[in-house]
C-alpha cells in the first residue's frame, strides 16, 4: 500500500473544496481532461461524479420506461456493525469504514428492499457516477448470455471473429480466455506506472491526454491491433482491461450491434431503472467497455439484485439463470492464484466476476478506486458502492471493504 499521506474524506470532500463553483470558477478550482487534473485526488472526488463534462459520451437511455421502484425499509443501527480489518487492528464500525475508503455513495439491499443508502460529497441519487472495472461485469455477463443463446461461441477464437487479429497475440486466444482473463498477451495493468499498457490503451481510447508529439494508436481497437502474445493462453488469470474490449468488439461484429444499444436493450429496457447511463467513447464512437460506463447507485444495485435472483428480475428473465449458475461457481482457483492476490486467497474469477467461494457463495464485481457490487446469496444481500479513493488498486480497500460486507451479510442474515 502506498505510504503517501493524502487528504482524509472529510477534508477532501468535493463542496468543501469547491471545485468547478463559479461562474467562471476561479483558476484554482478549475478541473480539466487536457491537463489531467481531472485525474488527479482530491479532484476526483468531483470529476468521478462528472465524466460526461470532461469526455464524450454515448447515452444508455431508459427510453420512458416504467420504474421498478425499490422497497424501502432503512434501518437506523447499521452504522454501528464492527468488523476487525485484514491483517488485524482494532474493531472498526461500518460507518466507519465508509470514510476511510472515500465512499461516495453506498446502497444495501436485503432481500431486494433498501434497508440503508447514503450519498457524500457531490454524489445523489440521480447523479451517474463512473463504474470503471465493474463495467466489465456487465459487458461479459451480456457476452455469456449470447454464448448462451448461442450467437457467440466461447471456444471460438477472436479472428473468427475479428480476423483482422489473426496476426496478433489474439491469433490462438478464445472467447473464453477473454472471459475469464486467462489471455496471457503482453499487457501490463500497473496503475502507478504512468507509461505502463493500461495508459497507453487509456491514451489511445482518449480516457488521457495524450502527450505533445504523440504518433501512438488513436482509437481503442487500433491499440487492440497491436497487441502480441507474451506467453500461452488458458494457463494463468491475468486481470487486463484490454481483453474486456476485445470482447465487446466481439459483440459489436457478431450482433451488428454498439455496446451501447445492447446494453439498452438487454438491461436499460428490462431492468425498470430510473435513470439514463453513459459510455465514455473514443474518437471513433467506441464505448471505453473496461472501464467507461456512469451510471446512478440504485441502478447498479438493481443488476446486482437481478444477479442474486438468478438473472430473474423485474417479472422477466433477462439473464439465463445457467449464465449465473455458471458465473457464481467461479472458475480456477488454481489459476487465479497465479496472480498472486494475498488478500483473495481461494477466490477465482469467471465472466468477469470475482468469485469468493466462501461460506455465502459472495461474488462481486470490482472497479479501481472503490467501486463495487457486492451479491451475497446466502444473506440476500446486495451492496452497491462508488468511491473516489485516492489510491486505485483495491487492494488499498480490501482490508476493510471486504471484512466490513461480510460483518453487514452476518447481521441482515440474522433478520
Amino acid at each position: 500500500m502506498d505510504e503517501k499521506r493524502y487528504l482524509d474524506a472529510i477534508d477532501s470532500d468535493p463542496v468543501r473544496m469547491g471545485w468547478m463553483a463559479g461562474s467562471p470558477p476561479p483558476p484554482d478550482k478549475l478541473i480539466r481532461f487536457a491537463d489531467s487534473s481531472f485525474a488527479r485526488f482530491p479532484r476526483t472526488r468531483w470529476s468521478y461524479s462528472n465524466m460526461r463534462q470532461l469526455l464524450p459520451t454515448s447515452a444508455v437511455q431508459r427510453a420512458g420506461r416504467p420504474v421498478l421502484d425499490l422497497p424501502r425499509d432503512e434501518r437506523r443501527d447499521l452504522d454501528a456493525v464492527t468488523f476487525v480489518p485484514l491483517g488485524g487492528g482494532g474493531e472498526m464500525t461500518w460507518g466507519e469504514s465508509l470514510l476511510a475508503n472515500y465512499t461516495d455513495g453506498i446502497i444495501i439491499l436485503h432481500k431486494g428492499t433498501i434497508v440503508y443508502e447514503r450519498y457524500f460529497g457531490v454524489l445523489d441519487a440521480h447523479t451517474p457516477h463512473i463504474a470503471y472495472s465493474v463495467t466489465k461485469s456487465f459487458v461479459a455477463t451480456l457476452a455469456a448470455t449470447l454464448v448462451h443463446e448461442g450467437l457467440i461461441d466461447e471456444q471460438a477464437t477472436v479472428p473468427r471473429y475479428l480476423p483482422e487479429l489473426a496476426s496478433t497475440g489474439y491469433a490462438d486466444a478464445t472467447i473464453r480466455h477473454l472471459l475469464d482473463m486467462t489471455t496471457g498477451l503482453h499487457f501490463v495493468e500497473d496503475y502507478t506506472d504512468p507509461n505502463c499498457s493500461i495508459w497507453q490503451f487509456s491514451r489511445a481510447g482518449g480516457f488521457r491526454p495524450r502527450p505533445p508529439g504523440y504518433q501512438g494508436p488513436e482509437s481503442f481497437y487500433d491499440f487492440i491491433r497491436t497487441v502480441a502474445e507474451e506467453s500461452p493462453h488458458g494457463e494463468r488469470f491475468a486481470y487486463k482491461t484490454v481483453n474486456t474490449d476485445t470482447l465487446a468488439w466481439v459483440l459489436r461484429r457478431a450482433t451488428g450491434r454498439t455496446l451501447t444499444e445492447l446494453m439498452r436493450e438487454r438491461f436499460w429496457s428490462t431492468l425498470g431503472v430510473e435513470d439514463d447511463a453513459y459510455f465514455l467513447v473514443d474518437s471513433t464512437g467506441v464505448e471505453f467497455a473496461g472501464g467507461g460506463l456512469n451510471l446512478t447507485l440504485r441502478d447498479m444495485a438493481r443488476f446486482g439484485e437481478m444477479m442474486r435472483l438468478g438473472g430473474r428480475f423485474n417479472n422477466q428473465q433477462i439473464v439465463p439463470r445457467e449464465v449465473v449458475d455458471d458465473i457464481r461457481r467461479g472458475g480456477s482457483p488454481a489459476h487465479f492464484a497465479k496472480a498472486g492476490y494475498t488478500l483473495l486467497p481461494g477466490w477465482s474469477y469467471r465472466s468477469m466476476w470475482w468469485v469468493s467461494h466462501n461460506e455465502h457463495g459472495a461474488f462481486t464485481a470490482r472497479g479501481i478506486h472503490g467501486q463495487a457490487i457486492y451479491v451475497d446469496p446466502a444473506a440476500e444481500m446486495v451492496i452497491a458502492r462508488f468511491a473516489s479513493h485516492p489510491l486505485a488498486a483495491n487492494v488499498n480497500l480490501d482490508p476493510l471493504s471486504l471484512p466490513a460486507y461480510h460483518a453487514m451479510a452476518k447481521v441482515l442474515g440474522r433478520g
